[in-house]
C-alpha cells in the first residue's frame, strides 16, 4: 500500500499550517504575448496574495514586435518593479535559454516556470506549493495532463486533461509521452509539460547540466533529476490551449523530439 494514501497520512494534510517565508519566482517566456500578459499577470498576482506568498515574475521577452515589452513596463508600474521585472533579449533564442537568462535575475528560493498564454492556471500553484512541496519537501513539483492522481497523495487533486486541441495534436502529445516513458522511465507521467516548481539550487544544478534546446528541454530537465536523485511530485492540471495568437510548435520541434528521446536514452 501507498503510505501516502493511507487513512492517517491523508488525514494529516494540512493540519498543521506554518507561516510561508518563501519566495517565489515565476519565469514567463514571451514572444507576441501583448494581449495574454496582463491578465497571466492579474491572475498569478491574485493567487499569490490570496495565499500569503511572496513573489516576483521574470518576464522574458524574445524582441516580440507587437509591444510586448511595453505592455510588461506598464504592469511593472502598476504592480511595482519588484513584483514585474522584464528582462528582454534581441531576438527568439529558444525556450531553455530563456529559462537560464530569466535564472539569473530571480531573487527568490524557488522558481515557477510556465506558459504566458493561459494554458497553465495559476489556480494550482497553491497545490504545488501548500499541498505538496511543503508537505512533502519536495525539490520539484511538476504539473500533469495525463495523471487523475497526484504523487504523493493529495486529496482534493482531480484527473489532468487537455482543452482545446483537435485529435492529432492529442494524439502526438500522447504518443511523445509515451514513446519517452518507454525508453527513458523518467518517473512522472508527463514529461513535455512546462508547468513546474523547483526548488532554487535544484534548478540551477539541473539546468547547467542539461543540454537540450526547444521543448526537448523540459524533458531532458526531468530525466536529468531522476538521475540525479531530486524528489519529484506530480498535480493533476488542466490544459487549456492558447486564448490569443499562434502555437509555436511545428513539425521541426516533432522531429527534433524524437531525436532528443534518442540522445537522451543513449546519454544519460
Amino acid at each position: 500500500m501507498n503510505p501516502f494514501e493511507s487513512t492517517v497520512a491523508v488525514t494529516m494534510q494540512g493540519t498543521h499550517p506554518t507561516p510561508n517565508t518563501h519566495r517565489y519566482s515565476v519565469i514567463l517566456p514571451t514572444y507576441n504575448e501583448r494581449k495574454n500578459l496582463p491578465i497571466i499577470v492579474w491572475l498569478l498576482a491574485r493567487t499569490f496574495e490570496e495565499n500569503d506568498f511572496a513573489w516576483e515574475i521574470i518576464v522574458v521577452d524574445d524582441a516580440s514586435p507587437d509591444g510586448t515589452q511595453e505592455v510588461a513596463l506598464a504592469l511593472a508600474r502598476v504592480y511595482g518593479e519588484d513584483k514585474i521585472v522584464l528582462k528582454p533579449r534581441s531576438g527568439k533564442l529558444g525556450l531553455g535559454t530563456a529559462y537560464i537568462h530569466g535564472l539569473s535575475f530571480c531573487t527568490g528560493d524557488f522558481v515557477i516556470i510556465m506558459d504566458a498564454d493561459f494554458s497553465h492556471h495559476p489556480k494550482f500553484i497553491p497545490q504545488f506549493i501548500s499541498r505538496l512541496q511543503q508537505a512533502y519537501n519536495l525539490d520539484i513539483v511538476t504539473g500533469t495532463r495525463y495523471s487523475s492522481k497526484a504523487k504523493p497523495h493529495l486529496l482534493e487533486a482531480q484527473p489532468g486533461g487537455v482543452y482545446g486541441w483537435d485529435l492529432k495534436r492529442k494524439l502526438v502529445s500522447r504518443g511523445a509521452n509515451f514513446l519517452a516513458d518507454t525508453v527513458l522511465n523518467p518517473g512522472v507521467s508527463d514529461l513535455t509539460g512546462s508547468f513546474r516548481l523547483y526548488r532554487l539550487p535544484a534548478l540551477r544544478h539541473i539546468i547547467t547540466l542539461t543540454q537540450s534546446k526547444g521543448y526537448v528541454f523540459q524533458m531532458e530537465m526531468m530525466v536529468r533529476a531522476r538521475q540525479l536523485g531530486y524528489s519529484v511530485g506530480e498535480v493533476p492540471i488542466t490544459f487549456v490551449d492558447r486564448i490569443f495568437g499562434d502555437s509555436k510548435l511545428g513539425a521541426n520541434e516533432i522531429i527534433g523530439y524524437a531525436k532528443g528521446v534518442w540522445s537522451l536514452f543513449t546519454g544519460v
